[in-house]
């Protein structure tokens, strides 16, 4: 991802920290427009929209890091956090290609099923006979 379309932006997280929570900016935002950016071709967008279309605001991904306490170290778990994201929705599902059922596992299917009624059968009240 080009470094002039990664937007940064720093604000005071939460957590530990101490009296130093209260003074230093370590949380890290990343916002990047996936409509515009120069890294992605036509297909990938399209993908990448689409996959993460709950994750959007508009065209914009945001990626928030604050387990850290410095600030060095948040910036690089988002932007580590921001590649993963951007690989796993550029890369095409795995179609999965339909199976039949084996011989074997049809007839051991149907074994058990015919096993299983005759144990339902034997607990039932005795007849009349």
């Amino acid at each position: 991802m080009p470094e002039a379309e990664v937007v940064e932006q720093f604000s005071r997280s939460s957590g530990p920290g101490g009296q130093g929570v209260n003074t230093t900016d370590s949380r890290v935002q990343l916002s990047v427009d996936l409509s515009t950016t120069s890294a992605l071709d036509e297909t990938q967008r399209a993908r990448v929209l689409a996959h993460l279309a709950p994750r959007l605001t508009g065209t914009v991904l945001t990626i928030d890091a604050s387990e850290y306490r410095s600030q060095h170290r948040n910036r690089a778990a988002a932007r580590e956090r921001l590649a993963a994201v951007l690989r796993e929705a550029v890369t095409p599902p795995v179609v999965r290609r339909p199976t039949r059922r084996t011989r074997g596992s049809q007839r051991r299917r149907l074994e058990a099923k015919r096993q299983r009624g005759q144990t339902k059968q034997t607990r039932r009240r005795p007849g009349m006979e």
